[in-house]
């Protein structure tokens, strides 16, 4: 295992659709575990392969870092799919990780439904809201290619530009590695 530099918003990597994963071997676990050991040394709770450089369609979750969802245990969601989404929306502040220091409303659906396969290959169906559902359409977004700018109004995004300029010329401190400026 290994903490990996994280990818921020300018780098090329974000923008690109992950690609599926056909078999989940060694290299894939190995990416896994450095990608949790990543996350938490950033005091993040989700993350999405794109962010440590890789085109791999899997993310991780792991909201038991919070006092309220102690009890959850980590996730990682290879092959995500969408399934299904509420009608019903929440609007609730967000923070990522290749966007330091940058926090901004979202609003995502309260409730979804996700296909995905787990570390042994085996295809799981979970239903989640809340916290969780958030954290995993945000992921998702990332495997998309998508991130939180994509997701504000254009009145919020032209708030978070002289941030967004600042984190594309690696000006913003942060407290974890990230990933070298690529001329």
């Amino acid at each position: 295992m290994a903490i990996l530099p994280i990818t921020v918003y300018g780098d090329k990597v974000l923008r690109q659709k992950a690609a599926p994963i056909d078999q989940i071997d060694d290299k894939t676990i190995a990416l896994i575990r450095s990608m949790f050991e990543t996350m938490h040394n950033a005091y993040g709770i989700g993350l999405a392969a794109n962010q440590v450089a890789s085109t791999k369609s899997l993310f991780i979750v792991d909201l038991s870092v919070m006092d309220e969802y102690k009890k959850e245990k980590p996730i990682t969601l290879i092959n995500p799919v969408i399934l299904d989404i509420s009608e019903e929306t929440e609007v609730m502040e967000e923070g990522c990780l290749s966007l330091p220091n940058l926090r901004a409303d979202v609003e995502r659906p309260a409730i979804i439904k996700v296909k995905y396969l787990d570390t042994d290959e085996n295809e799981q169906i979970m239903e989640a809201d809340g916290l969780l559902a958030r954290v995993i359409l945000h992921e998702y977004d990332h495997l998309m290619g998508k991130m939180i700018p994509d997701r504000v109004d254009a009145k919020t995004r032209k708030k978070l530009q002289k941030k967004l300029n600042n984190i594309i010329a690696r000006k913003e401190e942060i407290d974890y590695p990230i990933m070298q400026r690529k001329l």
